[in-house]
This record gives C-alpha cells, structure tokens and sequence, in this order.
C-alpha cells in the first residue's frame, strides 16, 4: 500500500527519513528519474556517434544498426521480466544491481576493441536498463498516491523523450570535443561517474518495496517474444547489406509463426489462473488496446527519425559530430519546455491537446523536410532550427498524452506489469523503426541522402496525421482525471 505524504510533508522531512518510513521524498523521485534517463538516453546518444564508431572500428552498415537494434531488443525483450523480480526479489535490490550492471556493461562498450565486442556489450546493456527501469515506474506506483502520483508518471514521460533528444545533443559534444583522442568512446563512459553517483545516492534515500502478492516469472513467454523480436528484427536489419539472401525471408518466416505461438501460450496461461508476460485480457483493456497501438506507431517513427537526422547531417551534409549533436537542440529544448506544461494542457483541453500536438509535430516535420530537400547540399543549420523546434513542441504534447492514456484503465495489483508492457512496446517500437525505416533511408541515402530523408519522413509524417485523428479514440483527459491516481482501479 502506498506511503501517503503530501508534497509539503515530504519537503519537510529528509529524504533518508521519508525512505526509512516507506516512502518517497521528491529527491528521491528525482535520483530514480536520473537512474531511468541513463538507459533511455544510451539507445539514442550511440546515433551522432555511427560515422566515428564506422571510422574506428571499420563497422558494416548492419553492424552500426546492431549496434542500436541489439541494445533495443534485450531492452524490449526483458522489461516485463525485470518488473516482475523487482515485484519478487525487490525494487530497490534489483534497481542497485541493475545499475551497478549497466555501468560496467557501459565501461566495456567505452573500450570495445572492435564492433562484435561492442554490439555484445550493447546487448548486456540493454539487459540490464531493462532491469533497472520497470523499478521505477513499480517504486512511484507503490510510494506515491493522487497528484504526486500524476506528477511523477508525467515527469517519466517527459524524462523518456527528452533523453532521447539529448542524448544526440551529448553524444555530439562528446565525440566533437574528441577527449584525449577517444572519439566515440566517452560517450559510453560517461554513464560510469553519473551512474556511481545514481547508485551512492539511491542506496540511501529509495525506500525497499516489493509485491505483496508477486507474479510469476513467465519463461516461456519470455523466451518466445525475445525469439520473435530478435527473428523480426535481424533480417530487417542485416537484409539490405547482405542482399536479402534466404534465410532472412525463413526468419521473417520463423518470426510469423512464434508471434501465433507466443500469443497462444500466454492466451494458454491466463487460461490456467496465470499472468503471462503479455496477458491478452490488460491487452484488451480500451486504453492499452487503443494507446499501445499509437505508442507503438509513435514510436517506430520517432526512433527512425533520431537515427535518419544523425546520419544525413553527418554524412550527408559532412557536420562534424559536435554541430551535428548541436543541430538538434531546438528540438530538445521546445521538447523540455514541452513537456513541462504537457500535463496541464492536457488536463484543461484534453484530446484535442494531443490532436494539436500532432498538427503541430507535423508541420515542423513537413517544413524540415521542404528546407532539406530545396536547399541540398548547401543545408543550413540554422534554416532547420524553427521546423526542429515545432516538431518537438508537438511530440512533447503528443507524447505525454499517449503514455497517460495507456495506464488509465490498468488495476492496481497490474500497474506494474501494464508498465512493463507500455515500455516494452515503446522499446520495440523504436528498435524495429530503425531496423525498417533505417534500412530505407540506408538504401535510397545510396542514390541521393536527401530525398532518402524524404521519404522516411513522408512515412513518420502518414503516422502522426493517423495519430492526430486516432486521438478521439482515446479515453477523455480532464483536469478532474490529472489528479486522480491513475493506476488505481
């Protein structure tokens, strides 16, 4: 049951007292929040980093989207699985050693001494955030209550786009400032001090919760939805190099077949009184049926998008690593600003603040692609300063609408399992946007970079104009609903 304290009691009190007595200072959220932006950001801060790692360590164009899609797939594949040990073993326990197993799998990405070592790494990374993350989501459904509870759910939303759009922005610093002749390598060293000091921090200010009543680990659930993503992702993503040989056409083949079986023997296990991985009965829930289809398209653009921009100003428009992690600050500053008043919009004007949102989104992604496709090769930064700034107003707005929407109707005893499913699709979603969208822009960027940006951006562009209209299926947001806990039943 969650620790009731108000916000000002919480201020009062240290943040070491409030943990001892079960619950969760303001602190203590943000240092959780710092814990989830690490993982968050590593999937995206590798982008700007590509043409370095490729330079370095003569990587194939699969292999630098392995690198990307391999850390997305273990993320995806073992979120639920992470949510659900946390339930069992304890979140503050699995958090601390979750992390302490990303810094490492962190450090030996920052000295890999060639890409195989790196993609393995990647992969042990993803693990492991897969871990850590569903802690905090579980920590802030279990200490918090009412509009702290609103609050902090909004603040993750807004945590998860904003360190997919710094992480470019700190990746480019990174690799520009070139510390010591390292190139790429800091940009995976630096989760290993802030990571520490996360760790140091969280020992003794995160209360100890766990499920008084934890799920079952799903194994076989487990394993045939890792089967199925990893067998629907490598072909989308080793195809176009190797030339579509057979066996990637018999593993989309494969992936087919275990998504039928998958669903059958977690359809099989709710059957028996279980809770599967992916239980079909949340999954008809209105609001995760209806949210996780947009979430899931939402974010299969999105993760294209970070991959293409990095990749067409640096290689196309021959930016160094620095301007081209600068490049994308508008948009990460309009998506903070964002983010910060998203929840109060949201509770005033409801769905049509994600329908505005989207529109929004829209027409900075059209203008951004008018100004490269007219102005090619001699792009300016600056000409893409306003469209990138408009698209991440609009994303913001859309995006933190959609991850509310989708726990709306989730019970209290599965808030964390719907957590992990939300995340899970997010995850995969951006994994399989730049193992399909990316092999795209990978293929046409061969005849002309420009109009390769085009086209991936038309796509992501047919997905939001979907959104902005989907939106009215949605459940009504009021300013009423902001303050109501949103998992509770």
């Amino acid at each position: 049951m969650a620790v009731t304290l108000s916000a000002r009691q919480a201020g009062s009190t240290s943040p070491r007292a409030v943990a001892l007595s079960g619950g969760l200072h303001p602190v203590g959220v943000f240092f959780l929040l710092a814990g989830a932006f690490l993982p968050i950001m590593d999937f995206f801060i590798t982008n700007v980093a590509l043409p370095s790692i490729d330079a370095s360590l003569h990587a194939s164009a699969s292999e630098l989207e392995l690198v990307i899609a391999g850390y997305g797939v273990a993320y995806a594949a073992l979120l639920v699985l992470g949510g659900r040990l946390g339930d069992r073993l304890g979140r503050h326990r699995v958090f601390l050693a979750a992390l302490v197993g990303f810094v490492v799998a962190s450090a030996v990405c920052g000295f890999a001494p060639t890409v195989g070592v790196l993609i393995a790494a990647r992969i042990v990374q993803g693990a492991t955030a897969a871990l850590l993350v569903p802690q905090v989501l579980a920590t802030f459904h279990h200490t918090l209550e009412h509009e702290r509870k609103a609050r902090a759910l909004a603040l993750y939303g807004a945590t998860s786009g904003i360190a997919a759009v710094v992480g470019q922005l700190v990746g480019g610093l990174l690799v520009g400032a070139d510390i010591a002749g390292t190139s790429w390598r800091p940009i995976f060293l630096v989760n290993v001090p802030i990571g520490l000091v996360v760790l140091l921090v969280a020992t003794r200010i995160v209360p100890d919760t766990r499920s008084d009543h934890p799920v079952g680990i799903d194994l076989p659930g487990t394993v045939l939805f890792a089967a199925t993503l990893t067998a629907v992702l490598v072909p989308l993503t080793e195809g176009h190099s190797l030339g579509w040989p057979w066996w990637t056409w018999a593993m989309i083949a494969v992936a087919v077949v275990l998504g039928a079986v998958t669903f059958l023997v977690e359809r099989s296990a709710e059957q028996r009184g279980e809770i599967p991985l992916l239980p079909p009965s949340l999954l008809r829930l209105p609001s995760m049926s209806r949210g996780l289809v947009m979430v899931f398209a939402f974010s299969i653009g999105f993760g294209a998008f970070m991959f293409v921009f990095a990749l067409t100003v640096q290689d196309g428009l021959h930016v160094d690593a620095l301007h081209g992690g600068l490049a994308i600050l508008p948009m990460a500053v309009l998506f903070f600003l964002g983010s910060v008043f998203a929840p109060r919009v949201i509770g005033r004007f409801g769905r049509a603040a994600l329908s505005g949102g989207a529109v929004l989104q829209l027409a900075g992604l059209a203008a951004l692609v008018v100004v490269v496709v007219s102005d090619w090769p001699h792009v300016s930064l600056w000409a893409m300063a306003v469209p990138l700034a408009l698209a991440g107003a609009g994303q913001s707005m859309l995006f933190a609408g959609l991850f509310r929407s989708v726990l709306a109707d989730v019970p209290t005893h599965l808030g964390g399992v719907g957590s992990g499913v939300l995340i899970t699709l997010q995850q995969s979603g951006l994994a399989l946007g730049v193992a399909t969208l990316g092999t795209l822009y990978l293929t046409r960027a061969e005849h002309s970079t420009a109009h390769a940006f085009a086209t991936v951006e038309g796509v992501q562009m047919g997905i939001i104009a979907l959104l902005a209209i989907g939106v009215a299926a949605l459940s009504r947001f009021t300013a009423a609903a902001s303050d109501a806990p949103l998992l509770d039943a």
